[in-house]
């Protein structure tokens, strides 16, 4: 099973690094040739993608290596602090953004600067880039689910903040053609803000799952509707729960009939164990303790 997640997430890497490589060369030629300093800026965001893919397929390797005697739990938590440095990353293009974008908003504002008319042609370049980012967010939000991924799924959030880009910049430079020269700095500013937010949610997921947050409520509740689905269960005496990169670990506590005998018990507590596992794909390890209690 890890062999199968590491082959999705190495398999839809290899696919955005090459699809990023393109967009980066077509944005820096296209901006460049068309005079727009927005989608170079773009480019430069796209190389910077891919330096941060480059990672997340290294991290497939660790991450989804079997367990070992040093090990017992598995290494996905080594995807979670993937998905952390991912989130730094897209703090840092926040900040570089939004720190060349007021700049270049002052300067239009307050000193009369007027920025180079970009020719037509390259707000359809962004306008291309939108359509392929919002592919690879959905494609990779999919992988990630099925690889358990938080590094992949850091990855898809990264596509979405760049599709939010890329969408200001055709904006900006629709602007600066027609002599709104404010506009490209302005919308480049909100990005910024959005990236900021973005890369802040990331890196709180990726912590949460280092520091084994529970499940959601959600989650907690499906696992006690099923576990209370078996007749035999008298009462659920107590639910922990841990994240562990997209899994979830289940300890249970629950009262069965004192007056059953060891092999009953120990079946009802399989039947339970294997139906937590089987209807809650998250679930990767259900660990269950029996109370005895008088049915009376």
């Amino acid at each position: 099973m890890k062999k199968v997640e590491e082959k999705i997430i190495k398999k839809n890497t290899i696919l955005t690094i090459i699809i990023n490589s393109f967009l980066a060369a077509a944005k820096l030629i296209g901006g460049v040739f068309g005079n727009s300093a927005v989608l170079i800026a773009d480019a430069v965001n796209s190389v910077g993608d891919i330096a941060t893919n480059i990672v997340v397929y290294i991290s497939a390797k660790f991450s989804k290596k079997e367990n070992d005697k040093d090990h017992p739990y598995g290494h996905e938590r080594f995807d979670s602090m993937v998905s952390i440095f991912l989130g730094l990353a897209l703090l840092i293009t926040a900040y570089l953004l939004g720190k060349n974008s007021v700049i270049r908003l002052y300067d239009v504002v307050f000193n009369s600067a007027t920025l180079p008319i970009p020719t037509w042609y390259t707000w359809v370049i962004a306008l291309i880039t939108i359509g392929v980012k919002e592919f690879l967010f959905r494609k990779t939000t999919v992988d990630a689910k099925k690889a358990k991924s938080q590094a992949l799924m850091a990855q898809a959030w990264d596509h979405r903040a760049d599709t939010i880009t890329s969408f200001g910049a055709v904006i900006g430079i629709v602007g600066a053609i027609y002599g709104i020269h404010f506009i490209d700095p302005l919308i480049s500013i909100i990005i910024s803000l959005f990236i900021l937010r973005l890369g802040l949610k990331i890196i709180k997921a990726g912590i949460s799952q280092v520091v084994d947050e529970s499940a959601n409520d959600k989650q907690i509740q499906q696992i006690r509707e099923l576990v209370l689905s078996n007749e035999h269960v008298l009462s659920i005496d107590e639910i922990k729960t841990r994240m562990f990169g997209l899994s979830i670990y289940v300890d249970l506590e629950i009262s069965l009939d004192a007056k059953l005998s060891l092999e009953e018990a120990h079946a009802i507590s399989e039947e339970i164990h294997d139906l937590v596992e089987e209807e809650m794909a998250d679930v990767i390890h259900c660990m269950i303790h029996i109370n005895p209690k008088d049915k009376n």
